[in-house]
């Protein structure tokens, strides 16, 4: 009698014949992203506002086009829904940060942010949306990721505005996993600190005479003693999306190496 054989590796959390979209997929925790989901077997639109580095990063990979796309746009978002035929999976990551207190945060700042972090995952998930709700037909729910941050669970000072908007995008979460439930599977992940050129830019733009003191300090904040890296989030990506993770919606990750658990 012969007995069943363990699938190999390679297969699990497979995501062989599906369609992803990445925002801002050309760098950071995006393009470990669009790697990650590449390796799986997906298909997956590099949807990035640098044409450049997205084209780069698609001919590097094959399996993957570079998308141009600004988040904040409504003409660029309904060009880039144009050139697609199916989505089964889409990841929200386009996102960026500010430093400062409520007092230090100027309404422009504050708009700017609700801009690329709230209302762009707002835009992009419904103008996707009727995509995302026809694949189930493919086989699966549709699903998508969204990259929200630890900053959306703890208060963090200095972090008025950021922490506002990633909040924003947990509370988003939660809600279209309630009103889909069965055709759509919505999960977020909340990273801590994580290596990335949005960290880099952060210390450059704000602590550019003592970056190595707060690289310091943003490792300390994290049990574990170090930052995160992309692949780590990129991985809770490839799992949420595939058919194991079938049975979770609505629910939030934390990947921070132990700091809201601290």
């Amino acid at each position: 009698m012969t007995t069943p054989q363990d699938p190999p590796a390679a297969q699990a959390f497979s995501l062989k014949g599906r369609h992803a979209l990445v925002t801002g997929g050309a760098s950071g925790i995006g393009e470990a992203t669009v790697k990650e989901l590449v390796s799986a077997g997906a298909f997956v639109w590099i949807a990035d506002i640098n044409q450049a580095a997205a084209e780069s990063l698609a001919e590097s990979l094959g399996s993957s086009q570079a998308l141009h796309l600004d988040v904040t746009s409504i003409p660029s978002i309904s060009t880039a829904v144009s050139q697609l035929s199916r989505l089964d999976i889409l990841v929200n990551n386009a996102g960026i940060g500010h430093v400062g207190s409520i007092e230090q945060t100027e309404p422009d700042d504050f708009d700017r942010l609700l801009n690329v972090n709230v209302r762009a995952v707002y835009l992009v998930t419904r103008a996707f949306l009727p995509f995302l709700l026809a694949a189930e037909a493919n086989g699966q729910a549709g699903s998508i990721v969204n990259i929200a941050s630890v900053a959306g669970l703890v208060g963090i000072k200095q972090r008025f505005a950021y922490c506002t908007t990633k909040g924003a995008v947990v509370a988003m979460t939660r809600q279209l996993a309630v009103e889909y439930p069965k055709a759509l599977r919505v999960n977020a992940i909340c990273p801590g600190t994580v290596e990335t050129p949005f960290v880099e830019g952060y210390l450059e733009k704000f602590h550019q005479h003592n970056k190595d003191e707060v690289r310091a300090e943003l490792r300390a904040r994290q049990p574990v003693g170090r930052l995160g890296r992309p692949e780590e989030v990129a991985s809770m990506v490839r799992y949420l999306a595939s058919s194991e993770a079938a049975f979770i919606n609505g629910s939030i990750f934390n990947i921070d190496g132990g700091w809201t658990a601290a």
